[in-house]
């Protein structure tokens, strides 16, 4: 694992669902909230996405930039975002090299089968690239609310 609270998050980029390579450094000077998530039009990636989505004004008030990453290509993401009206960006991390960065690509176990693929996590940076916060194996219920609630009292 290469991130540690408090610590300065190596940059990376990916290609974006608005057709776009997106970097973590191109958001200097804003917070970041980077959630990784397992699949696109999943039930639980589904719930967490329209929590995200119906908070999004809530965290750019904060000045907070939202950015989900999963391992679906861009295409997905697009169905994804059109069909929910997800007015934030997702990335595409195809070859999970970012998520391996972040320590959530995992061995899983879903019905006896045992397979890799991201653990539900989300990671709050700071204005200068800091990790301020981290949330691993993330419940989707009540999720959202937190990390808003940790940057309105930690993060100005």
């Amino acid at each position: 694992m290469t991130v540690e609270k408090g610590k300065q998050v190596t940059d990376f980029t990916l290609p974006a669902n608005n057709g776009e390579s997106v970097s973590l450094s191109d958001y200097k000077g804003k917070n970041v909230v980077l959630y990784f998530y397992p699949k696109d039009m999943t039930p639980g990636c589904t719930t967490e996405a329209c929590d995200f989505r119906d908070q999004h004004e809530k965290f750019e008030d904060l000045d907070a930039v939202i950015l989900g990453v999963s391992p679906d290509p861009v295409e997905s993401h697009e169905k994804f975002i059109n069909k929910y009206d997800l007015p934030f960006l997702l990335l595409a991390d195809e070859d999970h090299q970012v998520a391996e960065q972040f320590g959530v690509w995992k061995l899983k176990k879903n019905f006896g089968k045992e397979y890799y693929g991201i653990e539900r996590s989300t990671f709050i940076i700071d204005k200068e690239g800091n990790l301020a916060e981290e949330y691993r194996k993330v419940k989707v219920q009540g999720h959202v609310e937190a990390a808003l609630e940790y940057i309105r009292e930690n993060l100005k």
